[in-house]
């Protein structure tokens, strides 16, 4: 695949670059700052671009902020953020709309390389990838909500690997649950979050949208 880097650690940038290229992948371009990020994907239309949240020249959200302005000029790049800390104001703005072709990790995750070229795979497929302690924070946060109270623990263990961007087939791995035995629980969770069928919207994503606190 071809892929974008944005990071502003030099060190990390050069160790993902290398990771990715000897993993067979293409890297079009490695920056470290939001504005040649933007640049960047302009001219070399990526299939995933992985960035940081805080960049320079400020240090706050420019990585942040141009990975949404991607999204919404070139919506067939996969964007997969990476961050040092939960930040869940981020996390919700960027599956606001469509949970597809997105991705949230904590910087400790790309230690881990298998589970950092699975989320990059999945993102670039088209589907998302969140880390599962960006999950955990997001639904304290929601925890008292009546609606998300109504479910049973085994929906809820569904709903947390559907918002960390797991299809029906590997939730069922995950949960040493038959594929079918996962359909019904999500019908569950649908009907229980008051979610109706509508040809506008896709339930998986109002639930999961609903889960993060959106």
């Amino acid at each position: 695949m071809r892929v974008i880097l944005a990071e502003d650690s030099t060190l990390l940038r050069e160790g993902l670059v290398r990771l990715l290229l000897e993993e067979g992948h293409d890297v079009v371009a490695a920056v470290g700052d939001g504005k040649a990020l933007l640049e960047a994907a302009d001219r070399h239309r990526p299939d995933v671009v992985v960035t940081d949240v805080r960049m320079p020249p400020t240090h706050t959200d420019e990585g942040l902020r141009a990975a949404l302005e991607i999204r919404e000029k070139w919506p067939e790049t996969g964007v997969l953020v990476l961050s040092q800390y939960v930040e869940k104001r981020y996390a919700a703005q960027l599956i606001s709309g469509d949970s597809s072709r997105v991705g949230y990790l904590l910087k400790d995750r790309v230690a881990q390389v298998g589970e950092f070229l699975d989320a990059l795979s999945r993102v670039a497929e088209g589907g998302a990838a969140f880390d599962p302690e960006v999950v955990r924070r997001l639904f304290a946060r929601t925890s008292h909500e009546v609606a998300l109270a109504r479910l049973t623990s085994r929906e809820r263990d569904v709903l947390e690997k559907m918002a960390q961007g797991h299809t029906n087939a590997s939730i069922a791995q995950l949960l040493y649950l038959s594929q079918s035995s996962v359909e019904k629980h999500a019908n569950a969770i649908f009907d229980k979050l008051d979610l109706p069928q509508s040809a506008g919207y896709s339930r998986r994503v109002l639930a999961v949208l609903r889960y993060l606190g959106s």
